[in-house]
């Protein structure tokens, strides 16, 4: 399933501000991809951030690159002010970013655990190539089919992830694949009422529309000790770097 945009929208709305303190694994990938980008290129003279968010990734990219202009957008314009602390001069555009109209080119276009909510990424992709200058970059991370397998299992909620071989044939469609990295990173929890916590504090409590009732959420943590008595939640983190090639 993909959850709709307003869906979205309202529940990272409301983790935002928890968002940076709980999201572990995309505090890392967003420290990856930063630190690769570098190792391919360092200075840019605009760039575009999809999905700025808390800024965990704008913050990275502050330490790790140099360019001249930033632009920044995400779904909630709650995200400005993240954003405007880490870099205020940059040019904020709140909303969809397939529906927004930019006026110019970047040279670095990037993005952190963003891209396995669209519903048709070939098409932001196609976007994302027209909005890059000749060599410009394209670098975002997401996730692999088996992310959050556990929870998978027990309540059959999922978001229609794509492996990595699924994402590398959208790509190599319009780019130069230059990196690609996949892990497995796994989080354990004491009870099973943090998890589902941990799931609404970064904003994936919205691949269900409806929050669960008090009987559910009894029957899920029961479900989630039987089957997973660890208590473990799996991320499975896709990295990639890819160049825009001349037409």
């Amino acid at each position: 399933m993909q959850a709709d945009t307003k869906t979205i929208k309202k529940s990272f709305a409301k983790s935002i501000d928890k968002y940076s303190e709980h999201a572990v694994v995309q505090n890392l990938t967003a420290k990856i991809l930063a630190t690769e980008i570098a190792k391919i290129e360092t200075d840019f003279k605009t760039v575009l951030e999809i999905g700025a968010g808390a800024g965990v990734l704008t913050e990275q990219v502050r330490e790790k690159l140099c360019f001249e202009t930033f632009f920044a957008n995400d779904l909630t314009e709650k995200s400005e002010k993240y954003v405007k602390k880490i870099l205020p001069s940059s040019k904020f555009f709140a909303g969809d970013f397939r529906r927004i109209n930019f006026r110019q080119k970047f040279d670095l276009i990037i993005s952190n655990a963003v891209f396995q909510w669209f519903d048709n990424p070939e098409k932001v992709f196609s976007m994302c190539k027209n909005l890059l200058n000749p060599n410009g970059i394209l670098a975002f991370t997401t996730f692999d089919k088996d992310n959050f397998s556990e929870l998978k299992n027990i309540t059959g909620l999922t978001l229609d992830y794509k492996t990595a071989d699924e994402w590398k044939v959208l790509l190599g469609k319009d780019f130069e694949i230059i990196f690609d990295h996949g892990f497995e990173h796994v989080l354990y929890f004491d009870n099973p009422l943090e998890i589902l916590a941990h799931l609404k504090n970064t904003g994936v409590n919205s691949l269900s529309e409806k929050p669960f009732s008090v009987l559910q959420v009894k029957k899920l943590c029961e479900n989630y000790r039987h089957a997973y008595p660890d208590l473990r939640l799996t991320y499975k983190p896709l990295v990639f770097i890819v160049r825009n090639t001349a037409d």
